[in-house]
């Protein structure tokens, strides 16, 4: 019982509360006499900087955690 009420359940929550607050009309409302855009990314080409910013982090920190503990 007390792993349903610690693990299960607050993920449970989590998965619903960010199912239902989701957004479920993409993009810029349409409206008559004027043209429908795409909207712009919120992350353009910042992801390739994050991704290789998140592989030298994970390699420095296992690097430095795995020389403490010998």
């Amino acid at each position: 019982m007390k792993f349903l009420v610690k693990k299960i359940l607050p993920l449970l929550i989590f998965v619903i509360y960010g199912i239902s607050s989701a957004q479920n009309t993409p993009g810029t409302p349409c409206f008559p006499g004027q043209p429908c855009s795409k909207p712009a990314s919120p992350i353009d080409m910042y992801v390739y900087v994050l991704a290789i910013v998140a592989i030298l982090m994970i390699a420095f920190f296992a690097k430095k955690y795995k020389t403490e503990k010998i």
